[in-house]
């Protein structure tokens, strides 16, 4: 239910017109000031949902981090003392991820992987199915370029 833009009436029905050179609601008393403009409905309704298949690539930490670090620092003679200074990190930061007891961040994971030559990230393919809707009005065209770009 709106409201005419000329009289202030609120009416159900309300027909778009052109007033004065301006597109505005009015009702059909108030429609003989302006030009009426027919809105036509589309003979068919389109499909509102389009299903596209994208695929996403995540990075995760991978589950021996710990063996793979500390064969590493073996391998190199070092202890963990001189590692942590090596990746400017706590001596203490290092035992506990060589023990499993902490995860690395990926900052410091990707500082590892640079100093001991090892592959602790690992990027994973995700694939499903997207349904997008489009009566969405939050729907931009860059999200749709988003998921053009990421198809299988």
């Amino acid at each position: 239910m709106g409201s005419c833009e000329i009289c202030g009436k609120r009416f159900d029905n309300l027909n778009k017109a052109v007033v004065e050179g301006v597109m505005i609601d009015v009702c059909s008393g108030c429609s003989k000031f302006g030009k009426v403009i027919a809105i036509r409905k589309p003979l068919i309704e389109p499909e509102r949902f389009i299903q596209v298949k994208a695929k996403e690539d995540i990075e995760d930490i991978v589950n021996n981090y710990h063996e793979i670090i500390r064969k590493a620092r073996e391998r190199k003679g070092l202890k963990q003392e001189e590692l942590a200074k090596n990746v400017a990190e706590k001596e203490s930061v290092i035992h506990k991820i060589e023990t499993g007891s902490l995860r690395p961040s990926f900052i410091v994971a990707r500082k590892l992987e640079q100093f001991l030559g090892v592959k602790l990230i690992e990027t994973i393919e995700e694939k499903k199915d997207v349904n997008l809707n489009l009566k969405d009005n939050s729907l931009t065209i860059g999200d749709i370029l988003k998921i053009k770009h990421r198809k299988v």
